[in-house]
């Protein structure tokens, strides 16, 4: 049985205005991930909260690496948790 995990992930560089959010959503539905990305203005960043199986997680995480065509990464800070069931999809909230 696969490990399930919950993952906090904070997103710092230029990740606002280019479509950063939508891309961790779709990333995140393509690999069976529910939870939610949004954006953090004041520490220009983008956090991410998702959990599924922790090997998607991974993945994710190395996609979130990558971003969409017009960002620039900084870096990531993670957090693993238990995985807690509590989102039934994953959305980018506003």
């Amino acid at each position: 049985m696969a490990e399930l995990a919950y993952l906090t992930a904070t997103v710092y560089g230029h990740v606002q205005g280019v479509y950063y959010r939508a891309f961790t959503s779709r990333v995140a539905k393509s690999l069976g991930l529910r939870g939610y990305a949004r954006n953090v203005p004041r520490m220009n960043a983008v956090e991410i909260h998702a959990e599924g199986e922790k090997e998607n997680l991974e993945e994710l995480i190395r996609q979130l690496e990558i971003g969409p065509p017009e960002s620039l990464v900084d870096h990531i800070d993670v957090k693993w948790s238990p995985f807690t069931g509590q989102f039934s999809i994953f959305e980018v909230r506003y």
